[in-house]
């Protein structure tokens, strides 16, 4: 009985995919780019709105002026007895650019030729539309869900913002979770990311005709150019990278992923002063087997190291500071990394469901990007990024989505929900 009924939910998919592109029209007229964010409640409130319907307990909290987050759980019929899921998805888009460049409207959803164009339906308005749309056809249906169903609508993943972050640390807790980012149905875990500052700071500022006294023999001060100091340890990191390629590796990379990136410099004051401060902003990609605390202190080390062979960085040693909770306001972000576990329960359970649904086998491996899905793996449910979308058209110029791959992607999602909602615990 349970078999057809679930059939039946199938059916209506595609029946009524116009109530799903509906959906999706209304999430992309809302213009939630970010940066420059703060702008995201009125389709927080949306979303808010759509959950409460479908029988949600929700919350709206600000985690910036402007730009809550949503949290809302559907209680299962044998709450706490049976398998619970998370679900989750970003809000926010990748800023526009150039509108005179796009040959439709970024924010008014377009069809053609098999596509969804408009900004954010790749990434990842697309999957957060599909999630809603599988959840409604099965609480329609009376489909019974023993276990509880969380959602979650975040704010800030395009920034490096804590919105998914501020959600583990309020104590969120599932069994299993499944990011709707941009994977084009395949099941995959990440790679992390951390930015970082470090930062050169002479105790005493010279005037430029100082110099002379610092760098020829018998002058006397013992100063030195901030920018000067800094070049070493760039030559430091990148000694540091080199090492890496050859002495770390990680399944479904490419050798030499992990990477330190100099991206940002600043430094001096002006062409009258000798430099008395200097800081590089670096992004360091690490891999899934790796945290971004103890990379960072790696990091640290070796550069302290490449300072005690320098007289005067020996007495004058780089500071750092690592991550924030946002690259808008802090200038600084942090994506923990997200191992993929093909072992676990939640993980075989929606391999089985792809293939059932779609008659195929789902890809597996490690996306090339990262995404929110780092930190609820960090706080202990198993997790994995399993959305529909290009990466190719994320953030792209006339961004889209494959119409059949979001049906498809519905689809499996309400075999998987009612499927693991109706396990009983172990």
């Amino acid at each position: 009985m349970k078999e057809l009924l679930l059939e039946q939910v199938l059916n209506q998919v595609e029946k009524r995919q116009e109530e799903l592109l509906a959906l999706l029209a209304e999430l992309v007229a809302f213009p939630t780019v970010s940066p420059p964010a703060r702008n995201t409640m009125q389709a927080q409130r949306f979303m808010e709105e759509q959950l409460s319907r479908l029988g949600f307990e929700t919350e709206l909290w600000e985690v910036y002026p402007g730009d809550p987050n949503v949290t809302a759980v559907r209680k299962g019929t044998h709450s706490g007895a049976y398998r619970s899921l998370l679900l989750n998805g970003h809000i926010d888009v990748a800023e526009v650019g150039d509108t005179s460049e796009w040959s439709v409207d970024p924010f008014r959803l377009t069809i053609h030729n098999g596509r969804a164009y408009g900004r954010g339906t790749a990434d990842m308005k697309g999957g957060l539309a599909a999630l809603l749309f599988a959840v409604k056809l099965l609480i329609e249906a009376n489909m019974e869900l023993k276990g509880d169903l969380l959602f979650q609508s975040v704010i800030g993943e395009e920034a490096g913002e804590a919105g998914t972050r501020a959600c583990m640390e309020r104590g969120c807790e599932a069994d299993f979770a499944i990011v709707a980012d941009t994977s084009q149905l395949s099941v995959q875990g990440q790679g992390g990311v951390i930015t970082g500052w470090v930062t050169v700071q002479s105790p005493v500022t010279h005037h430029d005709a100082m110099r002379s006294r610092m760098i020829h023999a018998g002058g006397g001060l013992h100063g030195a150019n901030a920018i000067e100091k800094m070049a070493k340890l760039i030559t430091g990191l990148q000694e540091l990278e080199r090492h890496w390629a050859v002495t770390k590796a990680y399944p479904g990379f490419p050798p030499g992923s992990n990477t330190i990136n100099p991206a940002v410099i600043e430094g001096g004051r002006h062409a009258a002063f000798i430099a008395d401060r200097c800081s590089l902003w670096i992004t360091v990609h690490f891999y899934p087997d790796e945290d971004y605390e103890s990379v960072a202190a790696e990091i640290e080390e070796h550069l302290l190291r490449v300072a005690q062979g320098d007289p005067w960085l020996r007495l004058n040693p780089p500071e750092f500071r690592w991550g924030g909770r946002s690259m808008i306001e802090e200038r600084g972000e942090i994506f923990p990394s997200l191992k993929l576990d093909q072992n676990d329960d939640g993980v075989k359970a929606l391999l089985t469901k792809h293939q059932a649904v779609l008659n195929r086998e789902a890809e597996v491996g490690m996306s090339p990007t990262v995404t929110d899905a780092g930190w609820i793996g960090r706080a202990g449910i198993p997790t994995v990024i399993y959305g529909p979308g290009e990466l190719g058209k994320a953030h792209a110029v006339d961004e889209s989505l494959d119409l059949k791959e979001l049906l498809d992607y519905t689809k499996v999602m309400i075999a998987f929900i009612a499927d693991w909602c109706n396990r009983e615990k172990v």
